[in-house]
């Protein structure tokens, strides 16, 4: 079997340069896929904001889902698990293009591994604040208030939270540091269960062999470009820039 996992692309809806090269990106590796791939986990902040309303979603993705409509026609089962940027759905991924919707977690029997998936920011067990403002963002009631505002709104509210989130960068390793501990612990415990647990979320690519199993993280696209790949029961790390050089 022939399974994929990316996560963290973040790809953009705004008209920037680094947003046109990430969705380039982001379609060049689907359609790399296209034909070998058995099963395609996106594992969360695929998109750097997802909403749909009623009759509309965000039109700067249209490649990325035509893609990925494309891979689901060649025979690839396509899963996406809830990030913490890309919660927020109806029911286009299912419907439309045929995606199976994961809010938590994925796991399933691969080649007699026992795998386990989830993005991970529930598994940040040190983590108490960001677990607080998790469940008020994922409360069902804020998803119906953004859905009030005109779409135009709320991209720009989205976007401008997102440019002051990343001037904190410079904050970004203590965190990653903080949750990559945490996601540690949650895998041990989880590894009691699963052959190998695959989580997200701390844009840290690794494999790491475990007391009683494997914990890896598949990284993102901001930074590392890699993924993970679990071929005929094999996994490896593997980076887009060096397929591509």
């Amino acid at each position: 079997m022939r399974v994929y996992i990316v996560s963290d692309m973040h790809l953009g809806f705004d008209d920037s340069e680094f947003t046109a090269q990430q969705m380039e990106k982001a379609i060049a590796f689907l359609n790399r896929i296209r034909g070998k791939a058995d099963l395609l986990i996106m594992n969360g902040d695929i998109f750097d904001f997802w909403m749909e309303w009623k009759g509309s979603i965000i039109s700067s993705y249209f490649p990325f889902l035509k893609a990925l409509a494309d891979l689901k026609e060649s025979g690839c089962r396509p899963v996406f698990i809830a990030g913490n940027h890309d919660f927020w759905f109806r029911d286009f991924l299912t419907k439309t293009i045929g995606v199976e919707l994961c809010m938590e977690s994925f796991s399933g029997k691969m080649d007699g591994k026992n795998i386990f998936v989830a993005h991970g920011d529930r598994y940040t067990s040190n983590d108490m604040r960001y677990h607080f403002y998790r469940s008020i963002i994922r409360f069902p009631l804020m998803k119906q208030i953004a859905g009030l505002f005109h779409p135009n709104f709320v991209l720009w509210l989205v976007k401008h939270i997102s440019n002051s989130s990343r001037e904190l960068s410079q904050t970004r390793q203590r965190t990653a540091e903080t949750e990559n501990k945490g996601m540690i612990i949650s895998a041990k415990k989880l590894l009691n269960q699963f052959d190998i647990v695959c989580f997200a979320h701390s844009h840290t690519p690794r494999i790491v062999e475990l007391e009683n199993g494997i914990y890896a993280n598949s990284g993102d696209w901001l930074t590392n470009n890699t993924y993970l790949s679990l071929i005929d029961g094999e996994l490896n790390l593997n980076f887009w820039k060096e397929e591509t050089s």
